[in-house]
């Protein structure tokens, strides 16, 4: 069983160095690889968290080369169920692409660029979750750093290449910050294997161990979009494809709370800095909802949304408890899906109206009610209402913030009921607006052109607050953009790929509340697990 724990990174890679060798051509051979590749990630992430469930934490050691010299891969019962998540929403959003690009007739596009680059993305996400040392997380973080440019500059518009520029710098600076970290902790324990330096960091002087959590930290408080260190994420995302925009803001930011959640219980037990990471998970709470409350563009609102979510992880993480880490993990898991699919929703509108933009949007619930229900589902799970796993999820969270009795803990436990009730009215303003409502005056017979790849880039002045150039089209002309940013007329009867892997995504995150006894069982195994910290460090070190 544990020669299995390789292959969620292998297929992905060898898979593109294949589609590759064969380029823009057998376009359908390539798609079925593409589908065949992710659904064996899937399984093969379902075997391994059941596996780990049953037997314990799953190591290998690629080359038999034992700690700290080789290159160590873990899967646990954390690492097993982000895998099979992560696959899952990976998967759905693949079959969504293929949707947009079979009807956009843009073949070369997703399969000369989009697919190797996306698979690229997969593996290191599988990368990040499996690693067993601080380099190897590096070396997964950096492989999701050179794909997500390649997705977000697809095309070459102006504004893609503005956002994609503005996140890799971002990146580029946490990852330097990253070395620094690897660097310090390896010359004060003489290893970057987790589990050697749940050990062996202990015997470190209390401020050097502090000065190296705070370091880490912040790098992966970078990656999770964390506030104050979140500013980049809401101009990064929505410029992207539709799809692309979708597995970012839905997986990407929680590898940065995995991340956390790793370090903070296997080396940094007992941290010293809970407080402030309360404080931080209070502020992401507080700005990000109230950003989602002054925006008025779709994909704008759930990128706030996105960041004000991120606060109720890092809450759980700073508690530190097992009904805190076991919150934690739910909740990264539900957004995970919910987060994913909002987002799809969000291309399927622009698709179907040519903008994101509330204010030029409505009628949706009377002239498309399967796309106003594949958006009222997971738009009241993101907002708790009971009995969805958002619910599940913020309840035990609050539970462990009231056990807990401290004043930071009773503070983020308001917060977090505020920040429900305000993540309630912003779904029910897009609701209003966009579904609810009667379609404003013109919105059925002029559409937006979205940014193309040879629009010359607007001036300041020019720029609209939407999805949009701000071009007006004639009637029956409505247009959205492709992978490429190329103008591409949109039509009112969407393409059944693309809602299929919406409605799947939808019944994945319904899924989260039908199994909410098993799963709730799992994640409270998963945090025992990783407070424990022995069964880890007893798998890789051969104890």
């Amino acid at each position: 069983m544990n020669a299995l724990v390789p292959l969620p990174v292998l297929l992905p890679l060898c898979v593109t160095g294949l589609k590759l060798a064969i380029g823009p051509r057998l376009h359908r051979f390539q798609r079925f690889i593409s589908l065949a590749v992710l659904g064996a990630v899937l399984v093969l992430s379902v075997v391994l968290m059941v596996a780990a469930d049953r037997h314990g934490p799953l190591s290998v050691h690629l080359g038999d080369f034992a700690p700290p010299v080789g290159i160590t891969l873990v899967a646990d019962r954390l690492a097993g169920l982000m895998l099979t998540v992560s696959s899952a929403v990976t998967l759905l959003v693949l079959v969504y692409s293929l949707g947009q690009g079979m009807a956009d007739r843009d073949d070369q596009a997703p399969v000369g660029v989009f697919h190797p680059a996306y698979l690229i993305l997969v593996a290191g996400v599988s990368c990040t979750f499996l690693a067993g040392d601080l380099v190897n997380l590096y070396v997964g973080f950096e492989i999701m750093l050179v794909a997500s440019f390649v997705l977000l500059t697809i095309g070459g518009t102006a504004t893609r290449i503005r956002a994609g520029s503005t996140y890799v710098i971002i990146s580029l600076f946490s990852s330097v910050l990253f070395l620094v970290a690897i660097a310090m902790t390896y010359a004060v324990a003489g290893t970057v294997n987790f589990a050697q330096l749940a050990e062996r960091l202990q015997e470190v002087p209390l401020g050097v161990r502090t000065l190296l959590e705070a370091m880490l930290l912040t790098v992966f408080a970078i990656k999770a979009a964390v506030f104050p260190l979140a500013a980049w994420l809401p101009d990064s995302y929505p410029t992207a494809p539709a799809p692309v925009t979708a597995v970012f803001a839905g997986l990407l930011t929680k590898v940065g709370v995995y991340s956390m959640l790793r370090t903070q219980t296997l080396l940094f037990p007992g941290h010293r800095l809970g407080d402030l990471l309360m404080l931080a998970a209070l502020a992401s709470m507080a700005v990000g909802i109230l950003g989602a409350v002054a925006q008025t563009d779709l994909k704008r609102v759930l990128s706030f949304t996105l960041i004000s979510h991120i606060g109720y992880m890092v809450f759980g993480i700073a508690l530190a408890g097992r009904g805190s880490i076991a919150g934690a993990i739910v909740y990264v898991a539900h957004h995970i899906t919910v987060q994913t699919t909002l987002f799809l929703v969000a291309g399927l509108v622009e698709r179907r109206d040519g903008t994101t933009e509330l204010t030029r949007l409505g009628g949706l619930a009377k002239a498309a009610p399967l796309l106003a229900v594949l958006f009222l589902v997971p738009a009241l799970n993101l907002a708790g209402i009971p009995p969805l796993s958002g619910f599940i999820g913020k309840l035990g969270l609050m539970r462990a913030g009231v056990a807990d009795g401290g004043g930071w803990a009773w503070a983020l436990v308001a917060g977090s009921a505020a920040t429900s009730l305000l993540t309630l009215y912003v779904m029910a303003k897009v609701w209003n607006l966009a579904f609810w409502r009667d379609a404003p005056p013109g919105a059925e017979e002029e559409g937006v052109v979205l940014e193309s790849a040879e629009d010359d880039e607007p001036d300041d002045e020019e720029r609209p607050t939407g999805s949009g150039s701000g071009l007006p089209v004639p009637a029956g002309a409505v247009v959205a953009a492709g992978f490429l940013g190329q103008s591409i007329t949109t039509s009112k009867r969407l393409p059944w790929p693309m809602q299929a892997a919406t409605g799947a995504a939808v019944a994945l995150g319904l899924s989260y509340t039908v199994l909410g006894g098993p799963l709730t069982t799992f994640t409270q195994a998963a945090a025992a697990e990783l407070l424990a910290r022995t069964p880890y460090i007893e798998a890789v070190l051969g104890r």
